[in-house]
């Protein structure tokens, strides 16, 4: 075979799969809602199952769906008969996967989950299978060809199923109104999720460099020196005033002698770049680098001082 034959053979699979999810685009209809609302209104969690490639299939569907709010598990079909079906509640929702919705191993499985009385979702190409005909919701993933030359191993099925199984996951995640922290916080060793951390996440919030508006430049000086470069000034009732950097005594040491002597208030930056806790760490640190800032106070609705975030502490979570 050579390099042109290669390419075109590549190119046919992706065709025919392409093909086969605007097909099944276009047959997507009220059954589809049905499914969103068994899931939604759901008190339970969803239990995936499917044998072979349907089985792989499932699994990635269950995992999508627990990584965007909508708690799911994987249950093998065989195992489930042998005391795994001690994990399914009567307030789950299963979605069962099965090309030809006759699959041998998952029937026993489908009279089960039936006889428990978990609502049943079937993502199927077999319209007139049993598996269609015992669910309460029928989601079509009928194909007309499998890109396989021979037309037998699961390839354009697999990933319509796939593809119905992830917008079953986008659209509950959209409906739950699943945000970007959420992910985060689902997330937390993953690269994105360090992406999505927010300044809470990340600020120090014990033994900050906090002083009063009486305290000295000297009393500020030890502050920057043994608290990583900042010194946060505060009201009596805890509300930011300003804040002294190295920057400000840098600037002021060289021609003033009895500099440590005065109170912060004629070195401190007042009005000081402050970040918030909800704030994502991305968006903080960049701010911070625009601004040539190593560190800036966090404050809350009343601006007063929870925290203090440095930049160093965001690149080290990989939050960049």
């Amino acid at each position: 075979m050579n390099i042109d034959e290669t390419v075109a053979r590549g190119r046919r699979v992706l065709r025919l799969e392409t093909e086969a999810l605007a097909r099944a685009e276009s047959r997507l209809g009220p059954s589809f809602a049905e499914a969103v609302a068994l899931i939604a209104d759901s008190k339970g969690r969803v239990i995936v199952a499917g044998v072979g490639k349907s089985g792989i299939v499932g699994r990635k569907i269950a995992a999508t769906m627990t990584s965007t709010g909508t708690p799911a598990t994987f249950l093998h079909p065989v195992e489930s008969i042998h005391g795994d079906l001690g994990i399914v509640g009567t307030d789950d929702v299963a979605i069962l996967l099965s090309k030809s919705g006759e699959t041998a191993e998952l029937l026993p499985l489908l009279e089960q989950l039936s006889g428990l009385g978990v609502r049943i979702i079937a993502i199927t190409g077999g319209e007139h299978s049993t598996l269609a005909k015992h669910a309460d919701v029928w989601l079509d993933a009928s194909v007309e060809e499998e890109a396989c030359p021979h037309d037998l191993a699961p390839t354009t099925s697999s990933t319509v199923a796939l593809a119905i199984g992830d917008a079953l996951a986008v659209t509950l995640l959209e409906h739950k109104g699943f945000r970007r922290e959420d992910f985060a916080r689902l997330h937390p060793g993953g690269s994105l999720g360090r992406r999505l951390l927010t300044v809470k996440g990340i600020m120090l919030t014990e033994e900050l460099p906090i002083l009063g508006e009486g305290a000295t430049v000297r009393d500020a000086w030890l502050q920057v020196a043994e608290r990583r470069g900042l010194a946060v000034i505060v009201s009596d009732d805890g509300g930011l005033v300003g804040v002294v950097t190295a920057g400000d005594l840098a600037r002021r040491i060289a021609n003033e002698t009895e500099l440590f002597t005065r109170t912060v208030d004629y070195v401190m930056t007042r009005s000081p770049r402050t970040a918030r806790p909800d704030e994502l760490a991305s968006a903080t640190m960049y701010r911070m680098q625009q601004a040539g800032i190593m560190a800036m106070p966090v404050t809350d609705d009343a601006n007063h001082v929870v925290g203090v975030i440095h930049l160093h502490d965001i690149l080290r979570a990989g939050a960049n």
